[in-house]
């Protein structure tokens, strides 16, 4: 049997978040709305789980500020915000940041 909801412990695990992260972005953004159960089980839906997915890969991997992110997210049509995630990188940035790590890498070494 499919399962339609997921319990915060899920998304956690399945996220790699910590449930106090998960309940800050539930305040912080609106698109982001899991029921409750009995006040006080949160249940997301598949959905839900895309948002947060967009939300962390925006917060953690592009850099974005929580302001930034609401931004993008209300600037992204309904439909797109559950689907789509924006993976272009600059390559001249991407190349920089791998040469400072493996320089950082090469000095830890060296120690």
């Amino acid at each position: 049997m499919k399962k339609f909801y997921y319990t915060i412990g899920e998304v956690c695990n399945l996220l790699d978040l910590k449930a106090h992260v998960l309940r800050y972005w539930e305040k912080e953004f609106p698109q982001v709305h899991p029921k409750k159960r009995f006040g006080r089980n949160r249940k997301y839906n598949p959905e839900d789980i895309e948002i947060l997915k967009k939300i962390k890969y925006m917060l953690y991997t592009q850099r974005y500020t929580i302001e930034g992110v609401k931004k993008k997210l209300k600037e992204m049509p309904k439909e797109k915000q559950q689907v789509e995630l924006d993976f272009t990188v600059d390559k001249e940035e991407a190349k920089e940041k791998i040469v400072q790590e493996l320089k950082e890498i090469k000095e830890i070494l060296k120690k």
